[in-house]
C-alpha cells in the first residue's frame, strides 16, 4: 500500500488557510499532513478536512510555534512533546504510532538572531534525538517538519555568506550529520544527492522566492531500516501560501 505524508509549516494556520490552504491539501491528497508553527491555541481555529482525524500540541506562548497531525488512517497512540518540560511548552512535538513504524512531526526551535538560542538547540537536538532513538525500540521512526537547518552548502543559495546564521552553523550542521550517521536516512538527498536549486523556505525579504534565494530546512528523516519501502521525496515548491512550501514522501507499506 502507497503512503503518501507531506510536511508543512504554514507559518500560521489561520494567515495559511486566507492563501488557499484548502486547494493545496486538496491538490496534495495527503495520507498524513503535518503541519509546524501553526501559531494558535485551542479554540481559535476550526480546520475542516473532511476524512481525517486531527491531533494539536499548542505552545504555551500565543501566536507561537505549534504543531498539528491530519491523518485518514487513525494511529494506534499518540505523544505529544518528548516528556522534558523545558522543551515542552513550545508544542514541537506530535508522535503517531501506526502498526509499522512511528511517524513524527517536530518544528525544531531557531537558533535565533546573533545565535542567542544556539545553546538550547544544541541540548534540543540531543534530547530529541534520544527521544527518537527510544521510539526506535519499538519500530522504525520518520520525522518530518521544520528542521532549522541547511545540512550541506548544496542546501541553500549562499552558503559562504551565511556560514555563521542561525540554521547554517557548523554545531547546528554537525547535529544533523551524526543522526544521518547513525542509523536515518535523508530521504530527499537519498533519491536526489546532487539535485540543486531546490529549496524549501525563502525570507520575505529581498524578493527571495523570485529569485530562489532560499534554503531546504525541512525534511522528512527515515530509519535505515525503512530503506526498502522508501519510493520517492518530492519538494513542492510550485505551492505557495507560507514562506515555507510542502515537502513529500511516499512509501510502500
Amino acid at each position: 500500500m502507497t503512503k503518501r505524508f507531506v510536511s508543512w509549516n504554514v507559518n500560521g494556520i489561520r494567515a495559511a488557510i486566507g492563501k488557499g490552504f484548502y486547494d493545496s491539501v486538496e491538490s496534495l491528497n495527503p495520507d498524513v499532513l503535518c503541519l509546524q508553527e501553526t501559531k494558535v491555541q485551542p479554540g481559535q481555529v476550526e480546520v475542516t478536512l473532511n476524512g481525517y482525524h486531527q491531533y494539536w500540541n499548542y505552545a504555551e506562548k500565543k501566536g507561537y510555534s505549534g504543531t498539528a497531525v491530519f491523518t485518514k488512517e487513525k494511529p494506534l497512540s499518540v505523544k505529544y512533546g518528548i516528556g522534558i518540560d523545558i522543551h515542552d511548552k513550545e508544542g514541537r512535538v506530535i508522535s503517531l504510532e501506526f502498526k509499522d513504524y512511528w511517524l513524527v512531526t517536530v518544528y525544531t526551535p531557531n537558533s535565533k538572531d546573533g545565535l542567542l538560542r544556539l545553546d538550547y538547540r544544541m541540548q534540543w537536538e540531543d534530547d530529541f534525538f534520544n527521544f527518537i532513538r527510544d521510539l526506535e525500540k519499538t519500530k522504525p521512526v520518520i520525522y518530518c517538519g521544520d528542521l532549522n537547518v541547511a545540512h550541506e552548502e548544496i542546501d541553500l543559495k549562499n552558503p559562504s555568506a551565511n556560514r555563521r546564521n542561525a540554521g547554517f552553523t557548523d554545531e547546528e550542521r554537525e547535529k544533523i550529520s551524526h543522526v544521518l550517521s547513525n542509523g536515518y536516512i535523508d530521504t530527499f538527498r537519498f533519491f536526489y544527492p546532487d539535485m540543486a536549486q531546490i529549496y524549501s523556505w525563502w525570507s520575505y525579504r529581498f524578493h527571495a522566492r523570485e529569485n530562489n534565494a532560499g534554503w531546504r530546512i525541512d525534511y522528512f528523516i527515515a530509519s535505515d531500516k525503512l530503506k526498502p519501502a522508501l519510493r520517492d521525496a518530492k519538494i513542492h515548491n510550485e505551492i505557495y501560501g507560507s514562506d515555507h512550501c510542502p515537502v513529500e514522501l511516499i512509501i510502500e507499506v
